[in-house]
């Protein structure tokens, strides 16, 4: 066997390890693109034919840009959903405290019960959450030996994608009349 015999088994050996060491340095993190190719565009040595990366999807070029278009107003309109149910959550929590503060006024066994606690459940409700709150009413009511409060209004509306829709928040807090009981077996309040 001569030099050119020698050279060309030495080539085809060299080849061969290359072919064999191509799965293991994929594997172990390399681009397929890297390395020597003999010449070869990678386009040719992947049977692309848009001669683009190896490995890539020449035919699906933008469909990241269609899916991110699909889903965009499916994730705006989930996050808008969390806000408005975190604003309504705080206007009824606006709510129950000024239901709260009036029912306790309206407890108190004085002439003037029902305006104190329509006007305390009013000025909670400009303090705290004004902008929250909107078209709020306040009623003070009494059933028997109970007295309290109703607060209803509608939460604000993120946004007003349909007018029709709102978001109510009614709170009803009350108990019993405070008032001096004698030790005397009597029913009635003195």
């Amino acid at each position: 066997m001569g030099a050119a015999g020698a050279g060309a088994a030495n080539l085809e050996t060299r080849e061969r390890a290359r072919r064999r060491d191509r799965p293991n340095r994929e594997r172990d993190g390399e681009r397929s693109g890297a390395g020597d190719h003999g010449g070869e565009r990678c386009g040719e040595r992947c049977g692309d034919q848009g001669g683009g990366r190896c490995g890539g999807r020449g035919g699906e070029r933008g469909a990241t840009v269609v899916e991110l278009a699909i889903i965009m107003p499916v994730v705006l309109v989930v996050i808008l959903l969390i806000v408005q149910s975190a604003l309504w959550f705080h206007g009824r929590q606006i709510a129950d405290a000024a239901a709260r503060e009036g029912a306790r006024l309206a407890r108190a066994d004085t002439e003037s019960w029902q305006q104190d606690a329509e006007s305390r459940a009013q000025e909670l409700i400009r303090t705290v959450g004004p902008k929250l709150l909107e078209g709020a009413t306040v009623t003070a009511w009494e059933e028997g030996d109970q007295r309290g409060v109703e607060v209803t209004a509608s939460a604000v509306q993120v946004v007003p994608l349909l007018p029709s829709t709102t978001f109510t928040v009614t709170a009803r807090f009350g108990g019993p009349i405070e008032c001096f009981r004698p030790d005397d077996g009597s029913e009635g309040c003195e």
